[in-house]
């Protein structure tokens, strides 16, 4: 199954160059001084509604920029129906920005109409899956274009799960037609917390169907005696993500690759600098990778 763009609304497509999480806080900063960077990434539930502020600086960058836009609200996971006045607001947003890419999460954020401060994973068995392939074909249909599905950070597993978490991705993928946005940065924090080995997991998922690359920090807790990685998003990449970042460059060749920084943002040229570095391993012949 495959989704094109809506012919009424032509993107900009997003290349395989670095971009970085446009915040509030560099709205002025990034209209003024232009940066460097391939593109911008905005979270879409931020623009929801019709104008105002963010929506005006939003459509002044988009003019200079490609943009993608990353949900972290529709709740794929959950056992409720899927929020249609959500989808609405999604599409009327597609519409208007013309995003080169739209992504959403492998996770469940919602029960019974109230909605978690967080992202929840989901055991990875049939059962799952086809509740899955339901619910992103129906939000696919509505928006009438590809979703990417991101690989979650993730504190704990499910005993009766079926699948690894890439084995599962790619099913998904094969059998809805969606992208895959693999976030590095959450491959380096559930392989540490569970175990996994993170060579194993980027050589497993479907190379050719990964539409994006996410890279951001992370914080160690210690809790009963153990590290525990949290994706926190408020610090550089860490060297460990850096090199893993490179090891999927050279599986999977150059992708359109974020820096993401949500929390203690700093001041946006170190998101540049932070860009700047992916960009490096961007330009290191990777697009001709196998």
């Amino acid at each position: 199954m495959a989704y094109v763009r809506l012919p009424s609304s032509p993107s900009i497509t997003v290349s395989a160059s670095a971009g970085i999480g446009l915040r509030p806080q560099h709205y002025g900063d990034v209209l003024i001084t232009r940066p460097k960077v391939g593109w911008f990434e905005v979270h879409s539930e931020n623009y929801f509604g019709k104008g105002g502020a963010p929506f005006y600086y939003l459509e002044k960058i988009r003019e200079d920029y490609p943009v993608s836009l990353h949900g972290v609200g529709m709740s794929l996971g959950s056992v409720d129906a899927l929020d249609v006045q959500h989808l609405a607001e999604l599409k009327g947003l597609i519409e208007r920005i013309r995003p080169g890419l739209v992504s959403e999460h492998l996770s469940w954020c919602s029960f019974g109409g109230d909605y978690l401060n967080d992202l929840v994973p989901l055991p990875y068995t049939d059962e799952a899956l086809v509740h899955l392939i339901g619910r992103l074909s129906q939000a696919q249909d509505t928006l009438g274009r590809q979703i990417l599905v991101e690989n979650p950070s993730s504190y704990l597993e499910y005993d009766y799960s079926t699948y690894r978490e890439y084995e599962f991705l790619n099913e998904l993928s094969r059998r809805t037609g969606c992208g895959i946005l693999l976030d590095v940065n959450n491959v380096y924090v559930s392989c540490r917390n569970h175990g996994w080995d993170a060579l194993e997991y980027l050589q497993g998922i479907a190379a050719d169907r990964v539409g994006e690359i996410h890279l951001a920090g992370h914080t160690v807790n210690r809790v009963s005696g153990q590290d525990i990685l949290i994706d926190t998003h408020n610090r550089p990449v860490c060297a460990e993500v850096w090199a893993l970042y490179q090891t999927a460059l050279q599986l999977m060749g150059a992708k359109p690759s974020l820096i993401e920084w949500d929390t203690d943002v700093p001041a946006l040229s170190i998101l540049v600098d932070e860009a700047k570095q992916a960009a490096s391993y961007l330009g290191a012949g990777y697009e001709h990778a196998a």
